[in-house]
Parts: C-alpha cells; structure tokens; sequence
C-alpha cells in the first residue's frame, strides 16, 4: 500500500480502515495499521453478564447489591469491606473524643458524689456484688480479693459494652461475649479484642462502709 494512501487514512478518521494486515505489500507490518482498530481487551476474572443479558445499568436494584456472578460479588465485598474499616475508624475516633469530653466536663462541674456502695460484711473475701454509679443506669462491679482489699469497675467491656464478670482465683475480670480479659487489679485488657481498660471507680473505706467517690476513664 503507498505510504501517501496510510497517511491519508491517518489524518481522515472518516476514511475507511483497512483491518486486514496480510493485505499485498503490508504482510508483517503491523505497525501500519492504524491504532484505532485495537482496543485492550477486558480482564476475563472482570467480564460481568447479567443473567437477563441486558446492560448493568439496566438490571433493578436488588440485582445490582445481590449480584450472581463472579467479579461483581467481589467488587461488593471489597467496597463493603472498605466501608466497615472507615465507619470502625470513625467509630473508634468518635469514642475517644467522648471519653475526653466527659473528663474535661467533669473537671468544670466538680467531683462526683460519694456514695454508699456496700458494708463490708456484706461481701466475702473473693466474692463480688454490683452497684450503680454515678447514674442509676451505669452499672458497676465490686470486688473483694483480700480481707482488707476492694476493687470496683465499670461493668460493660470497653469493646461492645457487654457485661463482664470477674474471676478472682484467676485473676481476671472475663468479658464472656468475645472471650475478653482484663487485669483484676488494674483493669487493663490482657487478652481478646477490647484495647481500652474498664472504668475504674475509687473508693472509700470507713466505718465498715464502702463508699465510692469518683470514676477514672482511661484509654490506655
């Protein structure tokens, strides 16, 4: 073919194209033919066909978040997958935030009050009971290891508030939901997925009474 035919098929998009590369005088040449008669071919693991046969944009919505074949379902999961880590991020983020808004607020309102919690007959050495403080709705635990030792905690796991038990002959404070621990002296997780240490409630001994007078948030 003359090389003035080619440049003429270059510079008309109009003109028609030649895709035959074993054409007289072109066999091999196929850098003459023009680029617009290639085009990548798709992925063969991303090639989506809806059952129907019509286009994508076409299928209802049900189909679209429910998808039957291959490459879209895990397209899906990937985008959900990516969705779950920025919402826990956020999560956690905003949970943070809170924690330090509330001790910044109760340093400008004053300390808590101090209230009876228990006697102290009242509990064995190694037993435990439950109060709520400081709201009528934030339950807590009360722990006896020794004879002249008490502990108390916030009693919902710092992970997703379920509510834990402590196990003093092994130490522990166990979160029975998803398997988590936290030190039975210090509250700190020791094991499963909470990252955060129970709120700790101080308290008071007198008179055979034990009261408690405040509560320690922490984060770590």
């Amino acid at each position: 073919m003359p090389h003035d035919e080619l440049t003429t098929h270059a510079d008309d998009p109009q003109a028609p194209l030649d895709p035959l590369i074993d054409t007289p005088g072109r066999e091999g040449l196929t850098g003459t033919t023009p680029a617009t008669l290639y085009k990548p071919l798709p992925v063969r693991d991303q090639i989506t066909i809806p059952p129907d046969g019509r286009p994508y944009e076409a299928q209802p919505g049900w189909r679209k978040d429910f998808p039957v074949d291959w490459p879209q379902d895990q397209y899906v999961a990937r985008r959900d997958f990516a969705k779950f880590m920025v919402l826990t991020s956020l999560a956690f983020a905003v949970g943070q935030l809170w924690i330090g808004v509330q001790n910044v607020f109760r340093r400008r309102t004053g300390k808590l009050p101090i209230r009876q919690v228990a006697t102290v007959d009242a509990v064995a050495v190694g037993a435990s009971a439950t109060f709520n403080y400081p709201g009528e709705h934030d339950a807590c635990l009360l722990i006896r290891p020794g004879p002249d030792e008490f502990l108390a905690y916030g009693q919902s796991c710092t992970h997703l508030s379920c509510a834990v038990v402590p196990s003093v002959e092994k130490q522990c404070i166990h979160c029975p939901c998803h398997e988590g621990c936290f030190d039975l002296h210090s509250g700190r997780p020791i094991a499963g997925p909470p990252r955060r240490p129970l709120p700790r409630i101080t308290l008071g001994v007198r008179q055979g009474v034990v009261y408690a007078t405040g509560v320690e948030r922490r984060t770590v």
